[in-house]
């Protein structure tokens, strides 16, 4: 009875538009109630257990760092390079928006904010040089997608903290799936833009050009080499990386970069404050959703339901992918991964793959729900940049979706994709 009341009381809350943190927070409240059996202060007290976490540090600090860079010039001098390097093939502005949005994953963790950072520099040129609204808009809101898969990822910090799986771990095994999604995406810029004949810009750099771009560029491109090296050279753990991302990203806007200006970086914090407030309400809430799973032992029945359904394993896999595309549709990345985790991970070991390899295959298949409505955080984002209407982004996001789910195919039936880097330089 308390499952029952659990699901179906989330579910009318969503319906009717409650703000999905607060739908998860009422929905335990309800089953809390209806079972009579735990405290009417266990809502409150998972709430503050979730949210006390040297883990989960990492999520604010890691969403001010996408914030500061956006606002401090870091974004723009990436951009800067790519076009360099990149701008004169064809469809070359929309490579370099790929390229831009890869840059900016290696250091926000956050598919919206890299929509918001990169979609505000190039979205402008790409219209000027003629390519379609609707290929524009579409094309930065899927590239932002690349924001959560190539390290650091907040929704592999939420996964990790919620399956006890080494985040080290998972930011080494997101590195192959985040390129092969760029990499995709730029063939399918290249062809698709060759079709339309949308050539690159007309504009030639030579040798000397391209190094100042370099140069001016250097304190934002030795960002993720920091960061990452950091971890993985055993300097800091993810959590006190994402403490120096901020702090880099501070430096940088202040004092080397001189573009984040009082008044400018009381915004941006502001603003950061706000995502990192929504987030934090969203964790606590399922935290306490997913203790009540655990309570009614639903991660065990559904694994006996999928079970009961087949014992292939790539009919299960294909039913969980199923899951996590029908999910990302209708809630944001880290409530579904909070509750979904749990159920579906005790699923996946149980057919032979690693927590690390199941954990890359929520994170893609989630962050498609990005591009996909009704939720479709990016394409909303994406929208509010281009100043056009949903419909316009739908018109060119097709191809996109279907570029991504046979992404996501590739890397659920080929684990060493997602195993080969941690095996090979964390021995796991």
């Amino acid at each position: 009875m308390v499952a029952i009341v659990l699901f179906l009381s989330l579910f009318a809350f969503l319906i009717f538009n409650v703000p999905v943190g607060i739908a998860i927070g009422l929905s335990s409240l309800a089953a809390i109630v209806t079972g009579g059996t735990m405290s009417n202060t266990f809502l409150v007290q998972q709430m503050i257990a979730g949210s006390d976490s040297f883990t989960l540090m990492a999520i604010p600090l890691f969403i001010l760092a996408g914030e500061l860079m956006a606002a401090g010039g870091v974004s723009r001098r990436i951009l800067n390079v790519s076009n360099a390097f990149l701008g004169r093939i064809t469809g070359g502005l929309a490579i370099v928006t790929v390229v831009v949005c890869m840059f900016f994953a290696a250091v926000s963790g956050s598919g919206p904010a890299t929509v918001a950072a990169v979609g505000s520099m190039v979205v402008p040129s790409m219209l000027e040089k003629g390519y379609s609204k609707s290929f524009t808009l579409a094309l930065i809101a899927t590239a932002g997608s690349i924001g959560v898969i190539i390290p650091p990822s907040i929704p592999m910090v939420i996964y990790g903290s919620c399956t006890s799986t080494s985040i080290s771990g998972l930011f080494m095994g997101g590195f192959a799936p985040g390129l092969l999604v760029g990499g995709i995406l730029i063939a399918l810029c290249y062809f698709y833009c060759k079709k339309q004949g949308w050539t690159g810009t007309d504009e030639h750099f030579s040798a000397k050009q391209k190094w100042l771009a370099v140069c001016d560029a250097k304190w934002a491109l030795l960002n993720p080499f920091i960061i990452l090296g950091g971890i993985y050279g055993g300097v800091f753990t993810p959590t006190e990386a994402a403490g120096v991302a901020a702090v880099y990203a501070f430096v940088c806007g202040v004092f080397i970069h001189r573009e984040l200006d009082p008044k400018k970086l009381f915004f941006t914090i502001g603003n950061a404050c706000n995502t990192t407030g929504t987030t934090m309400v969203i964790i606590g809430c399922a935290t306490a959703f997913t203790k009540l799973l655990a309570i009614e032992r639903i991660p065990n029945i559904v694994t006996n339901m999928i079970l009961s359904v087949s014992i292939s394993k790539i009919v299960v896999l294909l039913l969980i992918l199923a899951l996590l595309l029908i999910v990302g549709c209708f809630m944001d990345t880290t409530p579904a991964m909070m509750v979904l985790a749990p159920i579906l991970l005790p699923v996946a070991l149980n057919f032979g793959l690693s927590a690390i390899h199941f954990g890359l295959i929520m994170v893609v298949g989630l962050a498609i729900g990005f591009i996909t409505p009704p939720l479709g955080i990016n394409l909303f984002v994406a929208c509010r940049i281009g100043d056009a209407p949903l419909e316009v982004v739908c018109a060119g996001i097709i191809k996109f979706v279907i570029a991504m789910i046979f992404e996501l195919l590739l890397i659920t039936f080929i684990p060493a994709l997602s195993e080969f880097l941690p095996r090979v330089v964390l021995g796991m």
